[in-house]
């Protein structure tokens, strides 16, 4: 058995040891059980639906320190209480989000210095407020029973593998359970499919080869291919190159409502990161989720954002995906992204709270919010880490 092993054996056993004295510590604490009982607006049902649901925002980010290329230019870590937003907001855990190309002026090598600066970071943050990521979906259960705050490690685009697929196995040793394949710009070295907006020069029309390799290897190690920002030929190649479900974490289905957000006035060509029908239903036939994300006017938008995607792909591959940022301040070059607890003027409350309470006025039953607000993510996740507990 290799020593990287056993580390990371032993640190999923004090994971779940820390989980269980949490419980205990939190058994005698009803404020920290159902934090909604002091937000306003509440009802009983929403109560019950939170507390018994294993809930996952599939998309959300923290602030981010920027790139440091070289000691001299390393600043202070941004700070913040990120278990208390967790906590306010309803989730069980978020997908903390790294986005490498926020650092837009990269040479060779820069995105995957930039990488583990983030992980490291991210170390420090969880260190800080007392968290741990969770590794499987048996960590995420404990998680949920002791009521404890987690996060899910996840990284926007795989600018930093540079067609060394040996960093994925190093990035899943550092905890990386969520990859996204593609975001703004493409890998320097050896891209890896079509990107719906690229910021830079177009490199790829759809998968490549050395995309492919990725996925596999993502399938192999236990680590969940998100698809977001990818192209609709770049999906339907990963689906045939994927043993495992895939997620689209943070999109919407291309509606006249899905367009009617005041950003798409300033952004036109945002638009192209919306799917067709025929998008989401490759994804939903495979086992997979596509994540609805925060660009409708309102939460009743968004809720109704979701029954539209939900009657196309069934309840079972609808998912939430926000693009927000849980902790203030905003990452660098993501300046736009709202705050998770306070994205909508009519969310008046945590996130899951607000969105359960309009998902029940618009008529979903409970069994439905449970499955979309993060029990589907569960499902998949479970099929990404199965053969690694």
């Amino acid at each position: 058995m290799s020593e990287r092993v056993t580390d990371l054996r032993q640190s999923r056993r004090n994971f779940l040891v820390s989980m269980g004295a949490a419980g205990a510590l939190l058994s005698g604490c009803a404020s920290r059980v159902t934090p909604a009982l002091e937000q306003s607006g509440i009802d009983s049902r929403v109560e019950r639906i939170v507390a018994d649901t294993i809930s996952v925002d599939m998309h959300n980010h923290v602030a981010m320190p920027s790139f440091a290329k070289t000691a001299a230019d390393a600043r202070p870590d941004p700070v913040g209480d990120l278990a208390g937003e967790l906590r306010k907001s309803g989730f069980t855990a978020v997908c903390v989000t790294h986005a490498i190309n926020a650092y837009r002026m990269a040479q060779v090598g820069d995105w995957y210095q930039y990488h583990l600066q983030l992980l490291a970071y991210t170390d420090r943050l969880l260190a800080a407020n007392g968290m741990r990521r969770a590794l499987t979906a048996s960590d995420l259960r404990a998680a949920h029973r002791a009521r404890a705050s987690v996060v899910i490690q996840s990284v926007e685009g795989g600018q930093w593998i540079e067609g060394r697929i040996d960093r994925i196995g190093e990035a899943y040793g550092r905890g990386l359970r969520h990859l996204q394949l593609l975001h703004q710009l493409d890998d320097l070295v050896a891209p890896l499919g079509g990107v719906q907006q690229n910021t830079g020069r177009a490199a790829a029309p759809t998968l490549t080869a050395v995309g492919a390799d990725v996925v596999r290897e993502c399938n192999r190690l236990g680590i969940v291919v998100d698809m977001a920002h990818a192209n609709e030929a770049t999906v339907l190649a990963a689906l045939k190159a994927s043993s495992r479900p895939l997620v689209v974490s943070h999109t919407a289905l291309d509606t006249p409502l899905a367009r009617s957000a005041d950003i798409y006035r300033v952004n036109p060509g945002l638009a192209a990161r919306l799917v067709s029908v025929n998008y989401a239903k490759a994804v939903a036939d495979a086992g997979g989720i596509i994540g609805i994300w925060r660009l409708l006017p309102t939460m009743k938008d968004y809720v109704t954002a979701l029954r539209q995607l939900a009657d196309v792909v069934g309840v079972d591959h609808t998912g939430i995906g926000t693009d927000t940022s849980l902790m203030p301040p905003a990452p660098p070059n993501l300046a736009g992204l709202t705050l998770t607890n306070k994205t909508w003027p009519d969310q008046t409350s945590g996130f899951v709270y607000s969105l359960a309470q309009e998902m029940l006025n618009q008529g979903f039953r409970p069994d439905e919010i449970s499955k979309i607000a993060g029990g589907n993510y569960l499902r998949v996740l479970g099929a990404a880490t199965s053969s690694r507990g």
